[in-house]
């Protein structure tokens, strides 16, 4: 018996789920992944599991030998990552998700960029609005617009997202420009359905007050730069991230409106799981990214130049 493979076999079974799983991430076939784990438990004579038929379910007893599984390997794994990394570029895989409007505008041209310093990364990148399951779907990382919950994953803050109320021109001028939040609800809205709540417009105004409005949506889609082109075309009013909707903006093309009163705010973060050893191409590409998008956003420069106040 192999104990470094078995311990190391258990915990990618833990981490994915299933053995099914476990083995095609591993390459090897599944009757290796399940004799290992056999192997394992008459060794420990301890029972790590409770199978069922879809998923494996860690014992007491397994969750402890998880994490102590875990920290054993993360040892091993940076005493061979310090040595090769004293002698070598930086190699191998990065598996990333990325929210799709922020992932293709703005975080593909870093990754280009990235990746032109370093051609010996190899990128697997998921452009997605769903939150993924960092450790269950084996992502190094992931780029998240969010408030993020308390949770297990470690978070990078990378830059501000700021929203804004905009409608076209021509909207604006058929059907007349709303003076207060309420007068929202009698207004054509394009919502994004990927937010909790989303037919509310939560808003604070110049004297700090909260306003929630309920708003019948004209036209509800998953994907922003969708509405943005709706709002385009003068299908109602939007509330928008100004990092899909700057250029437009500038141009004049869409015209924000109630700017004395902000919106609820996020930030995008880069999230890594804490269980695992930070590699150093995910702590250099995360380090990258700090440092790329810190002080005011591109896509925002203008909007402060105009005083342009987050609606």
């Amino acid at each position: 018996m192999d104990r470094f493979d078995n311990m190391d076999t258990f915990v990618r079974v833990v981490e994915a789920g299933t053995i099914s799983g476990a083995a095609e991430r591993m390459g090897i076939a599944k009757s290796a992944v399940s004799r290992r784990l056999k192997e394992l438990e008459a060794h420990l004579n301890a029972q790590l599991f409770h199978r069922t038929t879809r998923k494996m379910n860690l014992t007491d007893t397994g969750r402890a030998y998880y994490h102590q599984c875990v920290r054993i390997l993360d040892d091993v794994l940076e005493a061979e990552i310090a040595t090769s990394d004293a002698h070598g570029t930086l190699k191998g895989k990065l598996k990333i998700a990325l929210p799709t409007s922020f992932g293709l505008l703005h975080m593909g041209p870093a990754i280009n960029d990235f990746a032109r310093t370093h051609p010996d990364i190899e990128f697997d990148l998921d452009f997605n609005d769903r939150e993924v399951d960092l450790i269950q779907e084996g992502f190094d990382l992931a780029i998240r617009i969010a408030n993020l919950p308390d949770s297990s994953l470690i978070a990078r803050r990378l830059t501000p997202i700021r929203t804004l109320l905009c409608a076209s021109p021509e909207y604006l001028k058929q059907e007349g420009t709303p003076q207060s939040p309420q007068e929202l609800s009698g207004h054509q809205c394009l919502v994004y359905t990927l937010v909790p709540d989303y037919d509310y417009l939560q808003l604070t105004g110049p004297d700090g007050k909260l306003v929630r409005i309920r708003v019948s949506p004209y036209m509800k889609a998953s994907a922003g730069e969708y509405l943005k082109d709706a709002a385009l075309a003068g299908l109602g009013i939007i509330l928008v991230p100004s990092f899909i909707a700057h250029k437009e903006i500038e141009e004049g093309r869409l015209v924000p409106i109630l700017s004395d009163y902000e919106s609820k705010q996020f930030d995008a973060y880069a999230i890594y799981p804490q269980t695992r050893h930070l590699s150093k191409r995910v702590r250099t590409f995360v380090d990258f990214l700090v440092k790329r998008f810190e002080g005011i956003p591109a896509w925002d420069l203008y909007l402060n130049r105009e005083g342009i106040q987050n609606a």
